[in-house]
């Protein structure tokens, strides 16, 4: 399936605290809040609707957890989701994220170099241990989906 037009994406994740999430979403990723009700808020990250629902069998110190598997000898996290920004973008998050103490997962390097598909990317987890991915591209365009 091919677009012109990319849309906005929306994904939700569970979170063991609202404000705890307001926080992180907000203060550290700096992403405008939107709508939001008694057991969810909605986010704008970098275009896109993310949506914290809480899960309150969680706990206060609750996580989800995650798989790892191996990209290039490093331990992916999955399930996650992130957004794919343009090379400026990803280099003032990746400072941002620098500035706050964040769980890394894997800290900001180049990936699939001198390939098709080499890519600047960071993954973090949020405090009720989702894992988020914000990758670069130098051509998005024709990288995104090289072979």
């Amino acid at each position: 399936m091919s677009r012109t037009l990319l849309t906005p994406f929306h994904v939700a994740v569970q979170v063991r605290d609202l404000e705890e999430a307001r926080r992180f979403y907000s203060g550290v990723l700096g992403c405008s809040e939107g709508r939001s009700a008694a057991d969810w808020v909605d986010f704008n990250m970098f275009g896109h609707q993310f949506v914290c629902h809480l899960n309150r069998q969680l706990g206060p110190r609750g996580r989800v957890d995650a798989h790892f598997n191996a990209v290039e000898g490093l331990g992916v996290p999955v399930p996650h989701c992130g957004v794919v920004l343009e090379p400026g973008d990803w280099s003032e998050l990746a400072g941002r994220l620098r500035g706050h103490p964040v769980d890394w997962v894997i800290e900001p390097c180049t990936r699939f170099a001198n390939t098709p598909g080499e890519q600047s990317t960071l993954f973090i987890r949020d405090p009720t241990g989702n894992a988020l991915e914000f990758k670069s591209f130098r051509d998005i365009g024709r990288q995104l989906f090289a072979a």
